[in-house]
């Protein structure tokens, strides 16, 4: 059901991404009124949450059911605990094609009554509301006056960035995800010489059911969107081999491929910011993997001039690895929950030349007969099949490859790619099954199509 106002772009972002769902490409198949349809389902489907959450298991510790059992009891003792009115049935559903996925239902719109007492969250906060979290104290705006601990509040999202930090009210445009119950006082939040930390709100009432993980099997059950999973899968890594993130941070995939293949071989990951390695360790050091390698590098300038080179960390030499994951920097506007954006036109277009560095680096650091996958969390096609095409074009010694497991839609329409390279691209478009979200069909069977916005390409290099 729709019940959120379209995604709240800047007109120029809206016209731009407008002109590349009705490409002319997209407008020679598809006609003119069904790539509007399109783009405005897109607009829509990107400001909802969607209608499950996905956990990657542990498989490398434990089996399976074996997780699957274990989350469940785990869920169940939360429910039991909660100071909820109102409980809901738990189902986990294993993936049908993918082995470690397992698929929690999140039900809504549920029908919540509004509450005078308002508090007011930034729009990423209210997006992690609409997944199943809690509203930690760093992500409220605004609130009561004279709001205590124990207070029961309504919490609205901030659609467009306008909410003054400190206020105690707003009236500009927002949306509701819900009612909690206070667990900080409004000074403790507000007014303190240090940020606030933890929880300030715990939904009681959320506008969308779904299981809150904080501090469940930390170890054995992981938040990972699905085309997030699909990608290390595709990457294929195998045990003993020496594989590359080069964006790693904060190192889901990186703990992936190093499950993948059984903590056996090496898993180098690179990142710019020094704490986001310090989370890629702690990850790994949660989950029992001691193949992960992390440096605090920028992986344009991670290819040694030296061919000699012998440090084990970067830069490296030449074809130092046999697979590279390139999940590039991207723009995000595939994101779900996405209900505001202060984007510009210009940071989105600032991309693709990073991007295109990052691939240079990672064709040179690939050893001949290796594999390179690019993904990223966008849905312009500058980001994604226009990168597919330059590539092919700058580096003759790349081959687009069969993805497996590929539950995607093939590429989008318009940069130029023949018809055989884009099925071999895999493209996550929500868009296409929004009107589908919500019929009697299972869950596994719909879930591939309601995703984030994401896209895969796999790569050989001969």
């Amino acid at each position: 059901m729709s019940i959120f106002p379209r995604i709240s772009l800047r007109p120029e972002v809206t016209e731009y991404l407008k002109n590349v769902f009705l490409n002319k490409e997209v407008l020679a198949a598809v006609g003119q009124q069904e790539a509007e349809s399109r783009f405005h389902k897109l607009l829509t489907c990107l400001s909802h949450p969607p209608s499950y959450t996905c956990v990657r298991a542990s498989t490398h510790l434990a089996s399976l059911e074996e997780i699957r059992h274990k989350l469940g009891e785990e869920l169940k003792k939360q429910q039991m605990c909660s100071s909820s009115a109102e409980e809901f049935s738990l189902q986990i559903l294993p993936h049908p094609q993918i082995p470690d996925v397992l698929l929690l239902p999140v039900h809504g719109p549920r029908p919540v009554k509004q509450l005078s007492s308002e508090v007011v969250v930034g729009a990423q906060c209210g997006s992690a509301v609409l997944r199943g979290a809690h509203v930690f104290a760093p992500g409220i705006l605004a609130s009561p006056k004279y709001m205590k601990a124990g207070d029961v509040v309504s919490v609205f999202s901030d659609l467009e960035g306008r909410c003054t930090r400190g206020a105690t009210s707003f009236q500009g445009n927002k949306v509701f995800v819900g009612n909690g119950v206070a667990e900080m006082d409004r000074s403790s939040i507000f007014c303190t010489d240090e940020p606030p930390k933890g929880i300030g709100v715990r939904m009681v009432e959320p506008l969308y059911q779904s299981p809150s993980f904080d501090g469940v099997l930390p170890n054995l059950a992981f938040l990972q969107n699905l085309p997030s999973v699909v990608v290390g899968h595709v990457l294929g890594p195998r045990p003993g081999e020496r594989i590359l993130d080069m964006c790693a941070a904060p190192g889901g995939k990186t703990c992936h491929i190093a499950a993948v293949m059984g903590d056996q071989g090496e898993v180098v990951a690179l990142d710019r910011i020094r704490n986001k390695i310090d989370r890629i360790r702690q990850n790994a050091q949660m989950l029992h993997l001691r193949s992960i390698k992390a440096y605090c590098f920028n992986s344009t300038q991670a290819v040694s001039s030296d061919a000699a080179h012998e440090t084990e960390g970067p830069p490296f030499p030449p074809e130092s690895f046999d697979r590279v994951l390139l999940d590039a920097p991207c723009s995000g506007l595939g994101q779900r929950p996405n209900m505001a954006s202060t984007w510009s036109l210009k940071e989105i277009c600032s991309y693709q030349p990073l991007q295109r560095k990052l691939f240079h680096a990672a064709v040179r650091l690939l050893k001949k007969g290796g594999v390179l996958v690019y993904s990223t969390c966008t849905v312009t096609l500058a980001e994604n099949e226009e990168q597919v095409a330059w590539a092919l074009d700058t580096f003759p010694c790349l081959t687009l490859q069969p993805q497996e497991p590929h539950i995607g839609a093939e590429g989008m329409l318009g940069a130029g790619l023949s018809p055989e390279q884009l099925r071999l691209l895999q493209r996550f478009s929500p868009e296409l099954i929004w009107d589908q979200t919500e019929t009697t069909a299972p869950l596994p069977c719909r879930a591939d199509g309601d995703t984030i916005g994401f896209f895969i390409a796999k790569f050989l290099k001969n």
